[in-house]
């Protein structure tokens, strides 16, 4: 990474924490403008850091330009939906002085280019979220899963520290660059990491599973629906997020650690396939929303495991604003669904259709990929990367239609994802990167194996694999209960308080 930072996107965080403190003097009446304000200025700060690199040749943190443009804009939208949602609620004041100080700490976690200070906002943008999960203090399950949801971010908070003084230790400089290139000499110089480093990427991998909500910690994102809805767009397309930003900001310190490569795609491979089945029997469309979360951060952290930064990046922004979209308009999402439930598309197809989409797609992007190759020989597309495409794809196969429109939309997809691919690239700087062939094999076992059991599941729904499958995921396969069991023996929540009406927090 670059040492070269753009002054306008070190500014971001200092926007929002000036209306912040704008906020807390004024009248309950005026609470909102410096809200407001700053949403609108942080967007428009963002589009001129991207002016300015561009003046620069873009030589900088571009990781940093792209995360800064997609926090300004959830910002804007998150804070003009919350000002009409919370009309006429008491303790607004309370919701914008931590809405902001979220956003602020976000902002500094992804322009930072000290380590510490990377570290200090981490911790600072969970401890800001804790009010808004419990908006509501005097529902119970509010203050239970937020208590189960702080114990873990504490977790994740030491294993970061502790990560953080063993790289700048070995690095002699908290700054991030510096610690990069320290890396790559130590790299160059032995060709492997030492134990410090080794142990420093396991615990910052570690650190973003606690922070991503992976199991079985993945309670208290399943069950954090008694906030706000605009919260739950806040956690599902911003903080959780932030897990995969850090990893993509140490790339280069995960491609070198096979342990901390084998426990990202162990967890979130796993993650992800359990996910997907619980997902199966849900039917609260904001609860589905929530377990589809938790299954998108545990593919997003495979991908990081397998070396896919570029797949990664994507994912990342892709689902940030899928999922921001989602929640903010979860009432047309139950409108739909009830629309599709009751006036299906099509019948159900027999697994052996759900076979040759699979074939058939898996097919389609080895075509691509040998078009590809040919064409750009300097831009190779990794093959994991296409198999996992090609598994999502292939349900996408059974709707395509009459043939001709069906092969210019699978064009149009796959031509999509490689400008998408290619462009994460260039924001990276990265290089190519080859995960461990075990590693490989068993992310594509996963994936073959989900697919197949979700199409026997589809299939045959009233066999024996649905059968005994279902009570188990049904229960989450009682991963929750045990966790939560740990943290109330641990540290017991507190009982719920009384509601009451502060002066001045009426609108």
């Amino acid at each position: 990474m670059s040492d070269l930072s753009f002054p306008l996107a070190q500014a971001l965080p200092w926007v929002y924490a000036l209306s912040l403190l704008a906020a807390a003097f004024l009248r309950a009446g005026r609470i909102w403008w410096p809200a407001r304000g700053a949403g609108f200025v942080g967007l428009a700060l963002a589009f001129a850091a991207w002016l300015q690199a561009a003046a620069h040749g873009f030589e900088g943190d571009r990781l940093g330009l792209a995360m800064i443009a997609l926090v300004s804009l959830l910002a804007l939208v998150i804070i003009e939906y919350s000002r009409r949602y919370l009309e006429g609620e008491p303790g607004q004041r309370r919701y914008v002085l931590a809405l902001l100080g979220t956003l602020a700490a976000v902002a500094t976690v992804v322009t930072s280019t000290d380590l510490f200070l990377l570290v200090g906002a981490w911790i600072a943008s969970s401890l800001c979220l804790h009010p808004l999960l419990t908006f509501y203090r005097e529902r119970p399950q509010a203050r239970v899963v937020a208590h189960k949801k702080f114990l873990a971010s504490r977790l994740a908070d030491a294993c970061l520290l502790l990560a953080a003084f063993l790289l700048v230790q070995a690095s002699g400089d908290s700054a991030i660059p510096a610690i990069t290139h320290a890396l790559e000499v130590r790299l160059q110089a032995t060709g492997q990491l030492g134990w410090d480093l080794q142990l420093a990427a396991c615990l910052m991998a570690l650190a973003v599973i606690l922070k991503s909500a992976q199991l079985p910690v993945h309670g208290w994102l399943i069950q954090v629906m008694e906030a706000p809805t605009p919260v739950s767009a806040l956690l599902h397309a911003g903080l959780v997020n932030l897990g995969g930003f850090l990893i993509l900001r140490f790339a280069p310190l995960f491609s070198a650690s096979v342990s901390a490569q084998s426990l990202l795609v162990i967890v979130g491979g796993g993650t992800a396939v359990l996910a997907a089945l619980v997902m199966m029997t849900r039917v609260s469309i904001k609860v589905r929303l929530a377990w589809s979360t938790c299954a998108q951060m545990g593919l997003m952290l495979l991908e990081c495991g397998l070396g896919l930064y570029e797949l990664a990046l994507v994912h990342l922004l892709a689902h940030s604003l899928y999922k921001a979209h989602a929640f903010l308009t979860a009432g047309e999402t139950v409108a739909q669904s009830r629309h599709q439930a009751l006036y299906p598309s099509a019948p159900s197809p027999d697994l052996l259709s759900l076979v040759s989409a699979l074939l058939l797609s898996g097919l389609a992007l080895l075509l691509v990929k040998g078009a590809w190759d040919a064409l750009w020989p300097g831009h190779a597309l990794p093959l994991v990367a296409l198999a996992i495409l090609a598994v999502g794809l292939a349900p996408w196969c059974l709707r395509r239609g009459p043939l001709p429109y069906g092969v210019a939309m699978f064009v149009l997809l796959v031509g999509a994802y490689l400008l998408w691919h290619q462009a994460a690239a260039w924001l990276l700087r990265s290089t190519p990167t080859v995960a461990p062939l075990p590693l490989t094999l068993l992310a594509l076992g996963l994936f073959l194996g989900l697919y197949l059991v979700q199409a026997l599941i589809l299939t045959r729904p009233k066999g024996g694999l649905a059968r005994r499958l279902y009570p188990l995921a049904f229960a989450g396969f009682y991963l929750d209960e045990h966790f939560t069991r740990l943290t109330f023996r641990l540290w017991a929540a507190s009982p719920p308080q009384a509601s009451s009406r502060v002066a001045g927090d009426q609108p």
